[in-house]
């Protein structure tokens, strides 16, 4: 496991300026986000061989505005916002994009809650929080914000978080995205299962062409004896996706038997419901590539603005939109993609359309024991 610089969490509730500080293990004095770059290199961010798996919490910051009355009739062939939030195939460039915010907290714009789900008895061995957004559509939102945002574990108050690694944020293409992140261990394993909230993601709202879009995702990785040996790993980069750029992730050597069960997890930026060109693969060095996918995530359309996992019960999140606008999230099982077993997994995500980003990945997969 790499250990990150350091991590600022300051107890705060919003609109405070008393704060008591939180420091991690090892960390020296850290007052501002980490700088930003262009884009970055997937590299590893955790690994881990034990008993246990990933799980992880997610939700977009912003969503469509409701049509006013006065100008349904004008706009009669356009997507309903109630439609495409209820998973119909409207994309964020279709609409006046708004902040959801559900804390009831007037000194925040923007927030959203998401279900962190740990098995009884789990223990905590590693967590990270990742958020990102378009700074530019309807009005241009400055970078100075990228990275902090404020984080409330189950029934408690705002802490601030800000980055601890070097933040992704590239204009391309019409848009000005970014991505950061932050080792949030400490608090999750303090905290355990419920829900969290997030707020403050410096995303813009207003209509573009490009669209709108803001979210975050918590992975939580885990030890519990009683499960199976698994190798945990979590990758992390910012890049754009298009129809010459895709990325591949190619995990270090992890031997895992045939018939072992597996799941990858995916974070990325502006996919559009109903546009097909996008695709996961996995590969194991053993015949070709298994393109990855699910009733909510079609194999060709697997950046459709979903926060979807496996489960039977799906994790709680507030707002549940079906269609996030912008944002995906998703969990799938690899299946018969790593039914021969190896020892060298390769994903690869490719997008034939507009300008995607992709930010995080993590991969939990049975080990040979």
């Amino acid at each position: 496991m790499r250990h990150p610089p350091g991590l600022l969490l300051r107890r705060a509730t919003v609109g405070c300026s008393a704060l008591a500080t939180l420091w991690a293990p090892g960390s020296a004095t850290a007052a501002t986000p980490a700088a930003e770059a262009k884009s970055l290199h997937f590299t590893q961010r955790f690994h881990a061989l034990q008993h246990g798996g990933i799980v992880r919490a997610a939700n977009s910051s912003i969503s469509c505005r409701t049509t006013p009355a006065a100008l349904r009739s004008l706009r009669a062939a356009a997507p309903s916002c109630p439609d495409a939030r209820e998973g119909g195939s409207g994309a964020n460039g279709d609409f006046d994009m708004f902040y959801i915010d559900v804390d009831k907290d007037r000194n925040t714009y923007n927030s959203s809650r998401a279900e962190v789900r740990l098995p009884e008895g789990a223990r905590v061995t590693y967590a990270r929080l990742y958020w990102g957004g378009n700074l530019r559509v309807g009005e241009q939102k400055p970078p100075k914000d990228n990275g902090r945002v404020l984080i409330a574990e189950p029934d408690g108050e705002y802490k601030v978080v800000l980055a601890d690694q070097v933040i992704g944020h590239r204009v391309a293409r019409g848009a000005d995205a970014f991505q950061a992140s932050a080792d949030v261990t400490k608090l999750v394993r303090a905290s355990g299962s419920g829900l969290y909230t997030v707020a403050q993601v410096n995303a813009a709202m207003g209509k573009s062409a490009p669209g709108a879009w803001g979210g975050w995702t918590l992975m939580v990785a885990y030890e519990k004896k009683s499960e199976p040996l698994r190798h945990l790993s979590v990758w992390d980069g910012f890049d754009t996706l298009g129809p010459r750029e895709d990325q591949a992730v190619r995990l270090p050597r992890i031997p895992f038997p045939e018939n072992a069960g597996g799941r990858v997890g995916l974070v990325a930026y502006n996919g559009d419901r109903g546009r097909k060109g996008d695709s996961l693969t996995v590969s194991t060095g053993h015949g070709t590539p298994t393109a990855l996918g699910d009733s909510a995530n079609p194999h060709d359309d697997v950046l459709n603005s979903t926060i979807s996992e496996p489960e039977p019960v799906a994790m709680e999140r507030v707002p549940t939109y079906p269609n996030t606008l912008g944002y995906d999230s998703d969990v799938l099982e690899l299946g018969k993609g790593i039914r021969r077993g190896g020892d060298q997994l390769t994903f690869r995500l490719v997008s034939q359309r507009d300008a995607a980003w992709v930010g995080a990945l993590f991969a939990a997969v049975d080990a040979k024991q």
